[in-house]
């Protein structure tokens, strides 16, 4: 089929697949009908599809008259139509199956067929769409737009840095800190929105350890000591996301190298066994049910995160100056180090060094000295930071995965 055949073709299936919806759902029928249904939508897009491709074939004042003409349809039907009902939708998709026919002609073929799609799926999940924003509470909704402040405002707004010694401030980087502690804790807060309080932060440590598992431990940690009742839910949450960490840096390790990360897995397999062992146990124990819905005045815990990554750039100071004073003394060493501050950075560094094959093993047994570092911290952060049976629970956990991973380093090494 002919290049400027298709497009035309797939202007006018787009507009077929939006006329169909509308004549599904009664808008091109009845007393308060629009002025299109799918043979008009099919029209309009293979007539929109046709004005691409004139345009693209330089015939651009015909194109430019054919597109005019089928706006000027569209916007008097729509006035036809608003004297018994001010809905537009079927106006706009109508300007839409246009814009993305006008597109399919000129040959943008798959960002014509993604706007026809999401167009369809909106017109689709109307009453879904619209109960799942009269659900939104007020607390989330202001939440989100600040968020959303942060990150596309703020953000962009912060120098990058270094500032001062022992590596300097970087306040950009302390502002995406921010940020992921804040996330997270969103995050948590719109899954148990729809999974309940239990399950909610459960699945929610999960997500969380595909970015930080440290951050989970450290947002979950301070949430414990306002939310008595969840205490359980965010002890298990915190586990999972430690069990994650090992599944997650075990895909890092056999994309970076496969060689090194089948090294690399035996190191991390009982922590992750044990991990996902625990969690469920504990869900099985007690029950996602058991914990009493709270109501969450502030689901970003900004103040937290601002107080967090305080003591992140505390660490980062502390181990600059270790790295000064005594240096890199080994691979052990320098993965226990960057166990405590980045694993991201410690699979990437091991894998480079596992380039070598005399240096594999070392690496791997390294690599598994930073997550053993890294899951003693977030047992010292549990302990410090947690209240009650979090703490007790959370300790617990992460102590279990921690031996496994002492134990794996001491037999296999």
């Amino acid at each position: 089929m002919p290049a400027e055949t298709l497009g035309i073709a797939l202007g006018a299936l787009g507009g077929a697949a939006v006329g169909v919806e509308r004549e599904w759902s009664g808008h091109a029928s009845g007393p308060k009908s629009h002025f299109a249904g799918i043979r008009t939508f099919t029209l309009l897009g293979g007539l929109s599809g046709a004005a691409g491709w004139l345009w693209a074939s330089d015939f651009r004042a015909l194109a430019t008259v054919i597109v005019a003409g089928a706006i000027g349809l569209i916007i008097s039907g729509y006035v036809a139509a608003s004297r018994r009902d001010t809905d537009a939708t079927t106006e706009v998709a109508a300007l839409i199956v246009v814009t993305a026919g006008v597109l399919a002609g000129t040959g943008f073929w798959m960002l014509s067929s993604g706007m026809i799609a999401i167009t369809a799926i909106l017109l689709v999940e109307k009453s879904r769409l619209h109960s799942l924003v009269a659900h939104i509470p007020d607390v989330g909704l202001k939440a989100g737009f600040r968020f959303a402040v942060m990150a596309l405002v703020i953000l962009p707004l912060l120098p990058v840095g270094p500032f001062g010694p022992l590596g300097g401030i970087r306040p950009r980087e302390l502002w995406m800190m921010v940020l992921l502690f804040s996330g997270i804790s969103f995050l948590a807060y719109i899954v148990r929105s729809f999974l309940g309080e239990g399950k909610g932060y459960v699945i929610a440590g999960l997500l969380g350890g595909l970015i930080s598992s440290t951050n989970v431990t450290l947002s979950f940690s301070r949430i414990s000591s306002a939310q008595a009742r969840t205490r359980i839910p965010l002890a298990l949450g915190v586990v999972a996301a430690s069990t994650m960490l090992c599944f997650r840096v075990a895909a890092a390790a056999f994309f970076l190298n496969p060689v090194f990360g089948k090294a690399l897995v035996p190191f991390l397999f009982a922590p992750a066994i044990l991990g996902a062992a625990f969690t469920a146990f504990g869900l099985r124990r007690w029950g996602p049910g058991q914990s009493e819905p709270e109501k969450t005045s502030n689901p970003l815990q900004f103040r937290s995160a601002l107080q967090m990554a305080a003591l992140f750039q505390v660490v980062l100071f502390l181990v600059t100056a270790v790295k000064q004073r005594w240096g890199q003394t080994g691979l052990l060493f320098s993965g226990a180090i960057l166990g405590l501050t980045d694993v991201d950075a410690l699979v990437i560094s091991m894998a480079k060094v596992a380039g070598d094959a005399d240096q594999v093993r070392s690496a791997a047994i390294a690599a598994g000295s930073g997550i053993l570092a890294s899951n003693i911290l977030k047992l010292g952060l549990a302990a410090i930071l947690g209240k009650g049976r979090f703490r007790s629970l959370a300790v617990a956990g992460l102590g279990l995965l921690a031996i496994a991973a002492g134990l794996s380093i001491v037999y296999l090494r």
